[in-house]
């Protein structure tokens, strides 16, 4: 993809308009960028967005920043990097200073309560629709190991709330393990 000013300009109002009408943290953007990027655009494919969802998930910062920086990485290299973190990062920064100046003016109004709690109901379906598209994607694989380090992490999280730094680095382990162990079986490289 050549990049031009256009395509850095494109990255920067996809991110910044993705991000201006995300509501609710950072998982709620991954759906997004994912319609934009993998199926709207085709500059990235579904399993590459997955693999940036899991590397986001796991380094520190906000999801939506660290997978925003690796699209705009994997399109156009360290400025399409760059431009998709401001991109991601402007909107929030802009609300955020005029929810800090006006604050004390709608704290306590019930009309803006009812559209909090209407907007965490929203937010809840766009986070199952994640859900749901992710464990299509690791189904459809038909890997029986991915498919057990699913449940095992969702099962140690949910009902024994191991840190998600454990269940990722346990995940991570276990995968090189795998590749590793299928690529002696297959007497190869690891590919």
């Amino acid at each position: 993809m050549k990049r031009t000013r256009d395509l850095y300009l494109k990255l920067f109002l996809s991110t910044f308009s993705i991000s201006a009408f995300t509501f609710g943290g950072g998982y709620v953007i991954i759906p997004l960028m994912r319609k934009k990027y993998v199926e709207k655009l085709k500059w990235i494919e579904e399993k590459e967005m997955l693999n940036f969802v899991a590397i986001a998930q796991s380094a520190p910062g906000p999801i939506a920043v660290n997978a925003s920086v690796l699209v705009g990485y994997k399109i156009a290299g360290v400025l399409g990097a760059l431009v998709t973190a401001f991109g991601t990062v402007l909107p929030p920064l802009l609300v955020m200073s005029a929810v800090f100046l006006l604050y004390a003016s709608f704290r306590d109004n019930p009309v803006v309560n009812a559209a909090m709690l209407g907007m965490r109901v929203g937010v809840a379906a766009v986070l199952i629709d994640v859900v749901i598209t992710m464990t299509k994607g690791i189904v459809k694989e038909k890997n029986i190991l991915s498919l057990i380090i699913m449940i095992v992490a969702f099962i140690a999280v949910y009902f024994f709330n191991v840190h998600i730094f454990v269940i990722l680095a346990v995940s991570a382990a276990l995968g090189v393990f795998a590749t590793l162990y299928k690529s002696k079986q297959k007497g190869g490289a690891v590919k």
